[in-house]
């Protein structure tokens, strides 16, 4: 799983928030406190909202870098600070420190180049990576999923699209649009007389500095001139703006971790002197420090001293079974009970129920031990006792927070499949906000303001929650209770605030029983054929071996072929092949500029090869058939996410099936190690072109409805109105294109790039699409100006999706515009997957069917079944999933039969 590494532009945050908040704060004794008070609001800020694991202060040294070695004029003319601005800025310095977070900063080197580097090092071990700047030097790095840019005076982040939105160019662009539109700020000449405008048109038509510069005699104008008169100074400029990536060779993230608590304590007496009240208000209602010590120095006090915030609810822990049932004998069918489990680990199948917490008020919380050891442990309640304990709990209406995992672990605690599940707080969240943390400890700080005791200070290191002495296990077991029952009656006021009352019932109805289909699902997992995943192995192996030797001898030497910047080398000096695009970090070799220098040389072809095989091997084929040893069964048992996503759809993990290659035939062959069991067969019922049929649907469009109707080629029939009867066969593949990518907000550069056309014949098909399709077009606009009207879309279930554009900048907008229409296909969508499900897993137990559902993905279902009864019961499922909701069009699923999941296709 990735980590994220959040990296502060420290010095331009300071001067950030100096400028951003009123310079006329001052203490009582005059001492302006502008730029602290814009700091405790970011550490603040932090605390609550940002899921980061590391965090790095970056900061500029004292003296002169390696760029007033290429230009002394560089940065030559920024005038001092305000003196205002100097004074604070030791203090925030120094508050960095005591807090407990580190900075990082080298002589002869900028905190952008600190940052540069982290970012390179971060992305080497698979981290994300947030920079907190409004610096545009640092778009540059800007990587989407993995790199991302935050201004955290305005809460935005900036990604690929937004730096396109706001310059007219990519990230990777961004060096060269420095290198000629300059920066009079730093003393960056560029290239004189050429403007933001001029610069983005020549990066659009050629690309790079170098291209345009190898191309000048196509160049007309004042522009040629001013380029060749420049070009000494445009490529000096180039050196200044690009970013150092090698500045040091390894960092131990593990130094940077975010866990801090309670940094503020550390640093109480200057917060006060500083009078930055708005946290110690905080720190004060949290009971952290007393009136009689407000005055006192908190951060000179011994950890041992601190206290730990004041509970509002009692932890009480039970080991006599007598009080236990004294306490459940009040419980009731209708009383609601917040439950969770403590386990030896998170592995359902290998590790161990040690106890149980409960709550059923806002008072008091109980923690029941069972299988707690450790040396003088006390005597605990009895393993069959706490099993009529759970069962008398679950007569009750059970409430967990992420409770599919609490039942894994009670039903094999039980050998009992049939206990029901009342409701759960955190797909209430998810209702509420599909896009917030889920996480409970996120939840409680954010929403109740209470920070919950922390799992890596209750348990030790290598040790497992069966080690934790009693009080202690109380203590954090209880609060997950306590915290459970708080949060669910919250947010059933917020729905109702919300006026989506209507959600509870769509939780009731759908998303709470779906956990129980889920739970069935993962716990039945699907065959792995190890032996077919062991000679796939020894094959790929040798294939690996084969294309290493190839490559080897096309280089003239051996390198490490999975290493970018070596291979960068070998490509583009060792071979001199033309280089295609260079990024921050060197030369690029992704997969499209390797597909460009396909015929450039003999070695490319092998290294696509090898790229592919690879990835096969260390993503897929490794992994798999490790787990399928581990399993008496060879069965492999994925782990779906019920609130994953924001439009609703499942994500898988552990391992993702849902992500298995399917368009090489290596990639392919993969899923014929899924296979059916002895005397079973594999059924695979796939929705077919779910999305346009919804889209038909909503849109009541006569020409889509009419062909879903009457069972036309949809696609065909988009080609007709599009290009003609004549022209149609020839173009299904581009109208099933436009088809499917309106749906998910494709523009005409998407649109060009995909059919490899020119932007202008990409944007004359969209405008015919829509002049041919006038409804549609109503229709999209429609959801966008509802969702900007009410802030959010609905699907066909009523589920919601929010859009903040009170607070969006023009580039966010335009994304929420094109997300609140992808989210009302792709939600709706998932909408009916979801019912099929529920249905189909409803009608197996009571039918007491021989089938289990296996697999979701997308709009696909894979189950098992006896190989006589496959047949009948590939009619009946796919029967459910037709009819599972009448629409204005018919729905229509594909069924395939076969041994293993490849031939279901």
């Amino acid at each position: 799983m990735s980590k994220t590494v959040t990296i502060i532009d420290t010095f331009g945050f300071f001067f950030r928030s100096f400028y951003a908040l009123p310079q006329h704060l001052k203490n009582k004794d005059g001492f302006p406190t502008g730029l602290l008070t814009g700091f405790t609001n970011f550490i603040s800020t932090l605390q609550k909202e940002h899921d980061s694991d590391y965090i790095i202060f970056a900061i500029d040294t004292k003296g002169n870098t390696f760029r007033n070695e290429i230009d002394p004029n560089y940065k030559a003319n920024r005038s001092a600070p305000p003196p205002e601005l100097s004074m604070q800025l030791p203090v925030a310095i120094e508050w960095i420190d005591k807090m407990g977070y580190k900075t990082l900063g080298m002589s002869g080197y900028e905190a952008d180049d600190m940052i540069a580097t982290v970012t390179y090092l971060a992305k080497e071990q698979g981290h994300k990576v947030r920079v907190v700047s409004h610096d545009k030097d640092l778009y540059q790095l800007i990587d989407d999923d993995r790199v991302t840019i935050v201004d955290a005076i305005k809460r935005k982040s900036v990604n690929e699209a937004a730096c396109y939105e706001k310059y007219g160019v990519t990230p990777s662009q961004f060096i060269d649009y420095q290198s000629i539109l300059g920066d009079s700020a730093d003393n960056v000449p560029g290239v004189k007389g050429i403007g933001k405008v001029g610069a983005e048109k020549l990066l659009k038509e050629f690309e790079t500095l170098d291209k345009i510069y190898e191309n000048l005699e196509s160049i007309k104008g004042a522009n040629q001139k001013k380029l060749i008169e420049s070009k000494e100074q445009a490529y000096m400029s180039k050196e200044l703006v690009t970013l150092k990536h090698d500045v040091f060779d390894t960092i131990d993230f593990e130094e940077y971790k975010m866990d801090i608590e309670n940094p503020f304590l550390n640093i109480y007496d200057e917060l006060v002197q500083y009078e930055q009240n708005a946290v110690l208000r905080v720190l004060h209602a949290k009971n952290m420090v007393s009136d009689e010590d407000q005055k006192s120095a908190i951060a000179n006090v011994m950890p041992d001293e601190m206290q730990m915030p004041q509970l509002d609810f009692k932890a009480t822990l039970i080991t006599d079974v007598t009080i236990l049932n004294k306490i459940l004998d009040k419980l009731t069918p209708d009383t609601v009970v917040a439950f969770d489990t403590e386990t030896t680990g998170l592995e359902y199948d290998k590790d161990k129920l040690v106890g149980f917490s409960f709550c059923t008020d806002e008072k008091e919380a109980f923690y029941v031990p069972f299988a707690h050891f450790y040396l003088g442990v006390p005597e605990q309640i009895s393993e069959e006792d706490i099993k009529v304990a759970i069962r008398k709990i679950f007569n009750s209406k059970v409430v967990g927070h992420n409770i599919k995992f609490d039942m894994h672990f009670v039903s094999r605690f039980l050998e009992d499949d049939t206990l029901e599940v009342y409701a759960d707080s955190m797909i209430l969240a998810w209702l509420i906000n599909s896009e917030s943390a889920l996480s409970l400890d996120k939840l409680s700080d954010k929403l109740l303001g209470h920070e919950m005791v922390a799992f890596k200070d209750t348990v030790k290191k290598g040790e497992t929650f069966a080690g934790v002495e009693l009080e202690d296990a109380c203590k954090y077991a209880a609060e997950d209770a306590f915290i459970t029952a708080k949060l669910y009656n919250l947010f059933l006021q917020k729905l109702e605030l919300q006026d989506a009352m209507h959600l509870i019932e769509e939780a009731r109805d759908v998303e709470f029983p779906f956990i129980k289909t889920l739970l069935t699902m993962e716990k039945e997992g699907i065959e792995v054929d190890s032996a077919f995943l062991e000679e796939f192995l020894v094959e790929v192996k040798a294939t690996l071996s084969s294309l290493t030797s190839s490559i080897y001898e096309l280089a003239g030497t051996e390198f490490n072929i999975n290493s970018t910047k070596q291979l960068g080398v070998i490509l583009f000096e060792t071979l001199e092949l033309p280089v295609g695009k260079k990024t921050k970090t060197g030369y690029s070799t992704d997969e499209k500029v390797l597909s460009g220098l396909k015929d450039a040389h003999k070695i490319i072809p092998k290294l696509l090869e090898y790229r592919e095989v690879y990835k096969l091997f260390s993503t897929y084929i490794e992994p798999l058939l490790k787990l399928s040893r581990e399993s008496s069964r060879s069965r492999i048992h994925t782990s779906f996410v019920q609130t994953g996503t924001a439009t609703g759809r499942l994500s898988s993990k552990n391992p993702n099936l849902q992500n298995i290659p399917t368009r090489t035939p290596l990639g392919a062959k993969i899923r014929q190690a899924f296979v059916a069991g002895k005397g079973k067969k594999l059924i695979g019922i796939d929705y077919s072109q779910i999305e346009l049929r919804l889209l038909a649907h909503f849109s009541e469009d006569s020409v889509l409805v009419d062909a879903f109707k009457n069972d036309k080629d949809i696609h065909l029939q988009t080609a007709i109105v599009l290009f003609g009867e004549e022209d149609a066969p020839s173009k299904r593949s581009v109208a099933k294109t436009v088809n499917f990518g309106l749906l998910y907000g494709m523009g005409q550069k998407k649109l060009s790039d995909t059919l490899k056309i020119t932007t202008k014949e990409a944007k004359e098909i969209i405008e015919k699409y829509f002049e041919s399709f006038p409804t549609v077009k109503t229709y999209f606009r429609s959801i966008v100006d509802r969702s900007k009207e009410y802030g959010y879309i609905e699907t066909l279930l009523k589920r919601r999706r929010y859009f903040d554009y009170e607070n969006a900048t023009p580039m966010f907008r335009a994304a929420y515009e094109r997300e609140s229409v992808n989210s009302v296909f792709q939600g709706s969508a998932s909408d009916l997957i979801k019912l099929s499900m529920n249905k189909i897993h409803q009608v197996i137990e009571e039918e007491e069917l021989n089938a289990t559902m296996l697999l979701q993905i997308h709009d696909e279902l894979i189950f098992e079944v006896n190989a006589e009864e496959a047949d009948m019961l590939g009619d009946k499922f796919r029967a459910i999933m037709e009819g599972i909701m009448e629409l204005n069009i018919p729905l229509k699923a594909s069924l395939n039969i076969g041994d293993n999941w490849s031939e279901l296709k």
